[in-house]
């Protein structure tokens, strides 16, 4: 019998206790302490451990269908799924990113391709849209390189922009008690904040429903700045409150906490880690012509007074954002490894870590494709934690269109 919520999750981990106290951060007397019982454990740790082995889905939870929409290798689905929904629907149009999904969800339905080539009375009845609809024309670095070669951006971006009207036809096709939509911070701001404007009338007064936004800052949760829009809806109107969401005191989690341990603390894996000891591949240490360039390169933008540089860190630092184009060179976040040791890439298991995966969680592509993976994810305890407050509504709208359909 497990002494409390801590050590239960701690033994499902499979962690030491001098080893999670070094992941956190914390002494290991402190962990100690928190394995026995003594003294309530801080939240930042047990999100973590939460985090690493998922929280699966109590019995007395509601059940409910959902779609997974733009679905990417899965993240916004792990939120649904913690909280008792069942996926009957899922479109992605990469091929790399459809192949990470298929090794981690074993599904009855089948892994749909382009969802501007699927009409709307084709997707499944379901309770709860989740989408993460493509965020390039909305982003700083989207708009940057759009303008950069004269192409048209937002809503004006054919290849992507307009996605988010996909998103659209659906809801008003089917209908759904709810909706879960994520982009980037910088949806908000983009064309003057007209791109958001629009997106904002469409759900409210085109279909309807009552909508709440809100930036949260991954850094919560994980060792990472990672800002991101969350757009939730609902058919009818329900008391929601982003009040009430439970979030640990940012930055209470270090990078160390996602970094390989080393010395034998792990089971190697793969070619990320090597030996009994499990220590980090050499080959995510940077070559000295690579470091050179990217010394010489922030030099140079500093002299002119530009911020632009690599982001070097250590274990007790919280992150930059992980982006798509990490794979280049991973300038955004080398990890330090000693003066007279040039620096190192994330491995991928790490940057799963950095955005909340379990250990569990397979990688079955390449280290590019993966970087690109991570890079365009979720934090999935952000949206876990999302999908928990929104869990009540979903269900009373639920249950109560059951009962209507009864009558």
């Amino acid at each position: 019998m497990y002494q409390n919520e801590f050590s239960a999750l701690r033994a499902q981990a499979g962690i030491s206790l001098d080893d999670l106290a070094e992941r956190l951060g914390y002494s290991p007397r402190q962990v100690r302490r928190w394995d026995k019982g003594e003294g309530a454990p801080r939240e930042a740790a047990l999100a973590y451990l939460r985090s690493t082995v998922g929280t699966p889905a109590q019995p007395d939870q509601a059940h409910f269908n959902f779609v997974d929409m733009f679905a990417g290798i899965g993240g916004l689905r792990m939120g649904f799924d913690a909280i008792g929904g069942h996926c009957v629907f899922t479109s992605e149009w990469n091929k790399f990113a459809q192949q990470t999904y298929a090794a981690n969800f074993r599904d009855n339905h089948p892994l749909d391709g382009d969802i501007t080539k699927i009409d709307a009375e084709d997707v499944p009845d379901h309770d709860v849209l989740v989408a993460g609809f493509p965020c390039q024309p909305f982003s700083i670095a989207g708009v940057s390189k759009k303008n950069s070669l004269g192409r048209l951006h937002g809503f004006a971006c054919e290849a992507q922009g307009t996605l988010f009207f996909d998103v659209a036809r659906i809801l008003k096709e089917k209908r759904p008690a709810a909706f879960l939509l994520e982009n980037v911070k910088n949806l908000q701001s983009h064309d003057k904040g007209n791109t958001f404007a629009v997106i904002m009338k469409t759900l409210r007064e085109e279909l309807g429903y009552h909508v709440w936004a809100k930036v949260i800052d991954a850094k919560h949760f994980v060792p990472q700045h990672r800002e991101r829009i969350v757009i939730v809806g609902f058919r009818d109107d329900v008391p929601f409150t982003w009040d009430d969401l439970d979030l640990p005191e940012k930055g209470s989690l270090k990078l160390g906490s996602i970094l390989h341990p080393g010395k034998g603390k792990e089971k190697p894996e793969g070619h990320y880690t090597l030996g009994d000891d499990a220590t980090v591949n050499p080959k995510y240490t940077l070559t000295p012509k690579l470091w050179a360039y990217l010394q010489n390169y922030a030099a140079k933008h500093k002299a002119a007074g530009n911020g632009f540089g690599f982001g070097l860190v250590t274990k007790d630092d919280v992150a930059r954002t992980l982006s798509a184009r990490y794979y280049k060179d991973g300038s955004e976040i080398l990890v330090f490894q000693g003066n007279r040791k040039n620096p190192r890439r994330l491995t991928p298991r790490e940057c799963a870590r950095l955005m909340g995966y379990p250990d569990t969680f397979r990688i079955p592509v390449s280290d590019t494709q993966s970087y690109k993976q991570f890079g365009n994810s979720v934090a999935v305890p952000v949206f876990r934690e999302v999908a928990r407050i929104m869990l009540p509504h979903i269900a009373a709208l639920v249950e109560g269109a059951k009962l209507r359909k009864a009558a």
